[in-house]
This record gives C-alpha cells, structure tokens and sequence, in this order.
C-alpha cells in the first residue's frame, strides 16, 4: 500500500526488454535505502525491486502492466514519480493506494490558476471508473483531490510545491498519464453495478 506522497522524482538510466517484459533500471536517492523484493511505485505502479546498487535499482513490468499503464512509453532519462510502500503505523498523508494502475488518461488542457495549475484529463468511462468532486484520485502516482467531476474526464488543482517536485511540470496536452481510482469508490461503482 502507498499513500500518493511522492517521495522523489527519479530517471531512467536503462529499458531493456525481454520478451513480453521491460526491465527498467531507475536512477534515484532511493536506490541506497532499497533491498531486492520491496515493492515501490513508478508512476503510481507497484512493481518489485529485482536488483539494486548504490545509485540505481532495477524493476520488471510485466505485458499486463505494460498494457493498463503509460510505462511502456519511457525512455532514457524520463522522470519518474518515485514512493516506497508505507509503513504500518506512518500518518497516512494521501490516501490508500494500491499501486495497481486501473487506465491512462490524456491531458487535454493546462491552465494557471490563482496560486495553482489545473490539469484536466479524459479517459474511457466505458470502463466503469468514475470520479467524484472532492474525491480521491491517483495521477501517476500522486494523491490528489478532484476538483472538476464528469462522465469522462476530470481535474486536479496542483498546488506549486507538487508542482515542483513531481513529474506534473513534465505534462503537456496529450500526455497520457496512469490513472488508480479511489478503491472504496471501486467497490461501491462494482456493488451498485450488481444492482441495475
């Protein structure tokens, strides 16, 4: 489980492939602190540490993952949204985040605001995932509050400081990012589907 407290922004030094896998090497201040079999998240993707260095770590993606998320589209020196798994007994300063990558979205618009950025993204509500105003959302990996609601897109008020330090100065219209919907809306959209 992670909060969607980015803890760093690290970059890829490496991508191999091997057959319907991607091994991704991630040059980070993290790298020091991990072992083999931690889980982190890229991106808001939980995926295991397979080998580690003093400056790098290296971490496989399955075609599953490759398929549900936007890591099959890094390259060589992309930024990548970084945060351990939580310990039990941390304050929880996010939300509960699984790490399991539910949709990308696209952004399609950018706009500065008063003391914030609004990000607006569209994805595919066929899917069944919905958003809430007020509602939680993950956006590549970073917790973050909906402040715009509707059938096929939403938005999101970045306020400077993660702005600064997460991938969100990265993004540009028709960037495709990975989406992970809140998990209690998950279940009550999966219950109430039961019922129609």
């Amino acid at each position: 489980m992670f909060t969607g407290i980015v803890e760093t922004v690290g970059r890829v030094k490496k991508l191999v492939s091997e057959r319907e896998n991607l091994h991704i090497t991630v040059e980070s201040s993290l790298a020091t602190e991990l072992k083999i079999d931690q889980s982190v998240s890229h991106n808001g993707v939980c995926l295991t540490v397979v080998d580690v260095s003093a400056t790098v770590y290296t971490v496989t993606a399955i075609r599953e993952t490759l398929v549900k998320s936007n890591l099959g589209e890094l390259q060589k020196g992309s930024p990548i949204n970084l945060e351990r798994a939580m310990k039990l007994g941390d304050r929880l300063d996010g939300h509960l985040v699984q790490g399991h990558v539910d949709q990308t979205a696209t952004c399609v618009a950018i706009e500065e605001a008063a003391g914030s950025t609004i990000f607006t993204f569209t994805y595919d509500a066929s899917k069944g995932n919905i958003t809430v105003e007020k509602g939680s959302i993950t956006v590549n990996g970073v917790s973050l509050t909906v402040v715009n609601s509707e059938k096929d897109r939403f938005s999101v008020a970045i306020i400077p400081y993660t702005l600064a330090h997460t991938t969100f100065r990265e993004l540009a219209d028709g960037t495709r990012v990975n989406l992970e919907f809140d998990v209690i809306g998950k279940y009550v959209s999966r219950i109430m589907q039961a019922y129609r």
